[in-house]
């Protein structure tokens, strides 16, 4: 029988009739709250069709009853599980962690991701470096245009600000050490300190950093968005290599230009250092020169040029791996840029560490 929802009781038994739907219910909750005596069994075999509401109602009598159903076919025994599982208190507001327990979370969930990103840094390295191999075997694949293209962004564009960044720095550095150098009557070995920190390791390290801000989030930003636009899916399906394409000429670039740029900037640098000392120290620049070319050995030019494509083809690395990564929307384009850069400078200055070690270890001091 189907219909409007209703029951009979008969002794310990209540039997339901009908379609036990939200639409049939009418007066049904309130008439099972006024059911009295032992209930025992609830008999559902005589039940068209239920749905949850209906179930929930079920439900809750027979619980308030301790009473047991019967009647159920297989579907109405699925959606019955479904409610009684449903029937557990829920805490409006759920328990704050204790600040302990959030904190140790952020720093587990931080180093799990610094892994994940190592992890795929590396698998990046090893795909790049795979990449470059195909272009070796096969050269008609070499994107000539695309590396010059890349030349002017990252060298050429660069050369203003890397000068100037370098040329004040060259500055302060001089400066300072002359204030210093002062009180012990030593301001001649202002030059040493120009000379040798430029070379060995500033020219080249505020260089990276300079590179990494500027091309390294550029590289993020541009396949990012070629990710948004499905233009790398475009790629593939036309049986291009994104790698070949868009990775490989960057990186080919970042790695063949970070030494001309150090070199560039180092040179700046000693040149600022040698405009503050003939203004304030009154070293002329016949003297600073010649100095220069007694106290800072070519092994320190030698060290800035084997660091400098290194840290070329990290800041590439990581901010064409950052671009590689936006998935869903342009939110994810700021974020991956950001994390490009920060990753970029991160592994520059633990490189530039590891290098100052490895060279005084091998007697480069």
């Amino acid at each position: 029988m189907s219909g409007k929802a209703d029951f009979q009781q008969d002794g310990g038994t209540v039997r339901f009739a009908g379609d036990l739907l939200l639409a049939r219910l009418g007066d049904l909750p309130d008439r099972l709250e006024a059911v009295g005596g032992d209930v025992r069994h609830v008999d559902l075999s005589d039940v068209a069709r239920i749905d949850t509401v209906g179930a929930w109602i079920v439900h809750r009598f027979a619980a308030r009853n301790d009473a047991s159903i019967d009647g159920l076919n297989d579907d109405a025994k699925a959606l019955f599980d479904q409610v009684v599982a449903a029937d557990h208190p829920a805490a409006v507001r759920p328990p704050a962690p204790s600040s302990f327990n959030r904190v140790l979370g952020e720093i587990g969930g931080a180093i799990v991701l610094t892994g994940q990103t190592l992890f795929g840094l590396l698998g990046f390295l090893g795909a790049t470096v795979l990449a470059a191999l195909a272009v070796i075997r096969h050269p008609r694949r070499f994107r000539f245009n695309a590396v010059v293209h890349e030349f002017e962004n990252v060298g050429v564009s660069a050369l203003g600000i890397v000068g100037l960044m370098s040329f004040l720095i060259g500055i302060v550095i001089a400066q300072q050490g002359a204030v210093q150098l002062r009180q012990f009557g030593a301001e001649a070995f202002t030059i040493n300190l120009v000379g040798r920190i430029t070379l060995r390791e500033l020219g080249v390290l505020m260089t990276a950093i300079m590179v990494a801000g500027r091309s390294g989030s550029a590289f993020a930003a541009q396949i990012g968005t070629m990710k948004l636009t499905e233009e790398v899916d475009a790629m593939r399906t036309i049986g291009v290599s994104p790698m070949e394409a868009l990775v490989l000429p960057r990186t080919i670039a970042a790695v063949i230009l970070m030494p001309l740029l150090g070199f560039y900037a180092s040179l700046l640098s000693i040149i600022g250092g040698g405009v503050l000392a003939w203004a304030t120290l009154d070293i002329p620049p016949v003297t600073y020169i010649a100095r220069i070319r007694e106290v800072v050995p070519i092994t320190d030019l030698y060290i800035g040029l084997v660091k400098a494509p290194v840290f070329g083809a990290i800041i590439a690395i990581a901010g064409c791996f950052q671009g590689m990564q936006v998935e869903s929307d342009a939110e994810q384009v700021g974020l991956r840029t950001t994390s490009a850069v920060v990753q970029a400078i991160f592994l520059v200055i633990v490189l530039d560490a590891f290098f100052a070690v490895f060279f005084t270890w091998i007697g480069w001091d």
